[in-house]
């Protein structure tokens, strides 16, 4: 027996060695077509190899590397498992390896394959630059230390000076960033990521002209990279043209149907298109591929206010779901106690942080509370979160005592300026809304912060104590579902004084012969309910019209995918009029244009509906469940129009129809809604920003009271 063992183990060694003879050659023939460019060849000569010898370590090192370059990740990663597993010193193996499971997002995993590189060769600078990549999702700080060790090694390698460009747009420092991306782009100035990634930061620093230059170059670089054709998306989303910018984000989508920024900005699209249904769709594919994506989770919050059966458990789970993935780590980080001066009488400094402190409607809103404070009783401090500067920044510099560009701050150092200023009451300006600073309050800066005004439908924090709303807007019976206290003023929402020189017509029915009925809402806000509503409106009175408003009409698309819908919802494009952008005294005069405004829904009006009443034109509202759906309801309320609110469609279009022909009605009180609209507390600035000292300086008390 033990004859035809050591016969059997010569045979294998023959066997062995007549292998290795076979193999080499083959070896050799797919290094060449490897270095020649011929991959497909290369691949299928390196299988060749691996099935005369499954451990050829270069073999299975080369051919994991090829799979990962053509995103077969999952193959890459198997095949770079067993190279390391046959050869554990092999650094390059390694780092391979960890390129695979990035490209699988186990960013950790990753990690832990660059470490291991490093490890064996510490002066790696490709492997520190791949381990900076690794850590943006887990540590930005930590990516950015990676990408500085790198380049301390190896200045000229362009992929560490590209992912450090990336991580300080993370970082909200774009200027930074840019240098950073110019390098990138000095070294090897047909980087596709690069060119996206600088678009990106001029983006967010408004040079728009420079970021579509980038996108477009980059796309002609390498068409099969996603990252230009996003940042064209983004771009171009930002510039509403939103049919250009739906056609870019399904491109990217079509190169990587796994790049979650991708589906963001098509949800975005279809959102402004009141396709909210495949909107919500996109948020949610983006969060089965990163759960923890702050972006989409604040778009979905967002976008669900547009969704007719949304309740008002679902508004505020949705919103839990950011508390519970993103702001929960924040708070367990920052947590630490302030040492404000608990006086309850004394002076309070008040923070407001907004990327709206310029001409937005928010502004208009959120600026009477601002400008019409107690001096003597607070010091304001505005924490400018944008880098748009126009004529109304200039006048919010002048109201507030202390101003703050943080535009390019992170997060931390927003925090911790907001500390180092003494505030004892922060106050959050944008809910959910694009460019929300939510990841500071998460932190909780402050002894004491509210929400309200710029969103005011609740964050979901328990880091934010109060806020602002009323008794419509948030009914006594659903405020245990909020995370925060619900603190009541005259309404929850207010607006500056119209010009005083703005001229306002008599009711246009009386010269035109015909009732105008006027929506001046975001075209997004237009659900098939409200226009089934609005067609009945109009087919029940004679020769009348429909006029429309909104900045998003500029775009054929959005203009075409408008009438379209009106018209399967019964509204003929014949009887529609458009209106795009205008100044804001053009867009005010609009109203005159307008006898009776229709209020949309489920997400009614709020600046459109004020604005409306301010010019004297009375607005029909539909009272609904959530707080998007009550909006209107509570301003007519606080205005002392409540006959104009009701909770029925039915209901809706009578009044509508009824108001309509009472023209002489609709003309006396077109000459008095504008004075009664300023007496009322909920539009008198000084009344207004009266209560909201109040409020302010009762939150104080308590929480001074609740230390003893």
């Amino acid at each position: 027996m033990s004859n035809s063992v050591g016969q059997r183990a010569f045979q294998n060694a023959r066997l062995q060695k007549r292998q290795k003879a076979d193999v080499l050659p083959l070896l050799g023939q797919a290094l060449q077509l490897h270095k020649q460019g011929l991959l497909a060849q290369a691949q299928a000569a390196y299988r060749q190899v691996l099935q005369l010898a499954p451990d050829q370590f270069i073999a299975l090192h080369m051919l994991g590397s090829l799979e990962s370059d053509t995103k077969n990740y999952q193959q890459a990663e198997i095949l770079l498992s067993r190279a390391v597993a046959v050869d554990p010193r092999s650094a390059d193996a390694h780092m391979s390896r960890g390129v695979a499971l990035n490209g699988l997002r186990r960013h950790g995993e990753a990690c832990e394959s660059y470490r291991r590189a490093l490890a064996l060769r510490p002066n790696f600078a490709v492997a520190l630059s791949n381990l900076g990549n690794a850590s943006v999702t887990l540590d930005l700080q930590e990516a950015l230390a990676c990408f500085d060790k790198a380049l301390a090694i190896d200045g000229n390698l362009a992929e560490a000076h590209n992912g450090r460009g990336w991580v300080l747009c993370r970082l909200r420092n774009y200027d930074e960033a840019i240098a950073s991306l110019n390098r990138a782009l000095a070294i090897k100035p047909a980087y596709a990521s690069a060119l996206a990634n600088r678009a990106l930061a001029l983006q967010e620093l408004l040079r728009i002209d420079e970021a579509m230059a980038d996108c477009n170059r980059a796309i002609a670089v390498e068409p099969n990279d996603m990252n230009g054709w996003l940042g064209r998306a983004s771009v171009w989303l930002q510039v509403q043209h939103m049919a250009e910018a739906l056609h870019d984000s399904e491109k990217a989508i079509a190169v990587d149907p796994d790049a979650v920024q991708a589906h963001l900005v098509r949800g975005i699209c279809l959102a402004a298109l009141g396709r909210v249904d495949e909107a919500l769709a996109s948020y949610d594919r983006a969060l089965e591929i990163e759960p923890d994506f702050p972006s989409a989770i604040s778009n979905k919050i967002f976008t669900l206010d547009f969704a007719a059966d949304a309740s008002v458990e679902q508004h505020q789970r949705a919103r839990q779901v950011w508390w519970e993935r993103i702001g929960a780590k924040f708070a367990s980080e920052a947590a630490r106690p302030h040492d404000n001066s608990r006086d309850p009488d004394r002076p309070l400094v008040l923070g407001y942080v907004s990327s709206d402190f310029n001409a937005h409607s928010a502004a208009f809103i959120f600026k009477p509370v601002l400008q019409y404070r107690d001096r003597a009783q607070f010091e304001i401090v505005c924490y400018s979160c944008s880098s748009k500067v126009d004529a109304a920044t200039d006048e919010f510099q002048k109201i507030a005592d202390r101003w703050r560009d943080a535009s390019q701050w992170s997060d931390d150092r927003l925090a911790a300026e907001i500390r180092a200023d003494g505030v004892d009451i922060l106050i959050d300006l944008s809910g959910h809304t694009k460019g929300n600073r939510l990841g500071v309050f998460a932190r909780k800066p402050a002894p004491i912060q509210a929400h309200g005004w710029g969103h005011g439908t609740g964050t979901g924090l328990p880091t934010i104590d109060y806020l602002f709303s009323d008794p419509v807007a948030i009914p006594a019976a659903v405020r245990h579902l909020f995370a925060e206290t619900v603190v009541d003023l005259p309404c929850f929402v207010t607006l500056e004084p119209l010009p005083i020189e703005l001229a306002r017509a008599s009711t246009p029915a009386i010269s035109n012969g015909f009732v105008t009925f006027g929506v001046f809402n975001r075209i997004s806000k237009i659900s098939d309910q409200a226009a089934q509503a609005w067609s009945r409106i109009l087919e029940r009175v004679p020769g009348s019209r429909l006029l429309i408003k909104d900045v998003a009409l500029d775009d054929q698309l959005v203009r075409d995918n408008l009438l379209a819908r009106l018209a399967t919802c019964g509204v003929p494009a014949e009887r529609v009029d458009l209106l795009g952008t205008t100044l804001r005294v053009d867009h005010l005069a609009s109203f005159n244009r307008v006898d009776i405004a229709l209020d949309p829904f489920p997400q009614n009006g709020g600046v459109s509906t004020l604005e409306a009443l301010q010019m004297g034109v009375p607005v029909v509202a539909k009272l609904g469940n959530s707080l998007p759906s009550r909006a209107a309801g509570s301003i007519l309320t606080a205005l002392g129009l409540p006959d104009w609110v009701t909770d029925s469609e039915e209901a809706y279009v009578d009044i509508a129809v009824s108001r309509a022909t009472e023209i002489d009605d609709l003309d006396k009180l077109r000459r008095e809604l504008p004075g009664q609209v300023r007496a009322a507390p909920a539009c008198n600035p000084l009344a207004y920003a009266q209560a909201a000292d109040e409020a302010y300086r009762a939150m104080w008390k308590r929480y001074c009271s609740s230390d003893a």
